[in-house]
């Protein structure tokens, strides 16, 4: 299983970036909850957003809740962020992961697949 991220940059603090994550590898069997994730210069990464299999259950950081979108396109094996309002708090590098059960977790150690990370850059 491979997992490619795209659609990181930079951007001005109120502006909108949309990351795209290409899932390959896997059969429709194998399909379960996928997350994205970042990680700050000199911080520990942590969780942002998370959609189950189905795309019926989502759930949000704090931090990110009211900005950020999460959805999946199980046809074309993709899931998306649409990060609005950025604020240069937001600045990290971006991970897609897949997780190893169908419903939503918050917990890095119930994904076992990741992405390389994509920049996200927000300047003030």
């Amino acid at each position: 299983v491979r997992l490619v991220e795209s659609g990181g940059g930079l951007v001005q603090s109120g502006g909108s970036l949309r990351l795209s994550c290409a899932v390959t590898g896997s059969t429709s069997n194998d399909i379960t909850a996928m997350g994205w994730h970042r990680q700050a210069p000199g911080k520990e990464r942590e969780f942002v957003a998370g959609i189950s299999r189905t795309g019926e259950s989502i759930y949000y950081s704090d931090s990110v809740k009211g900005r950020f979108t999460i959805s999946r396109d199980n046809a074309r094996n993709t899931v998306y962020l649409q990060m609005n309002s950025l604020k240069p708090e937001d600045t990290a590098v971006y991970y897609c992961a897949k997780s190893t059960i169908v419903s939503i977790s918050n917990l890095k150690a119930m994904y076992d697949h990741w992405g390389q990370g994509t920049q996200v850059t927000v300047s003030s």
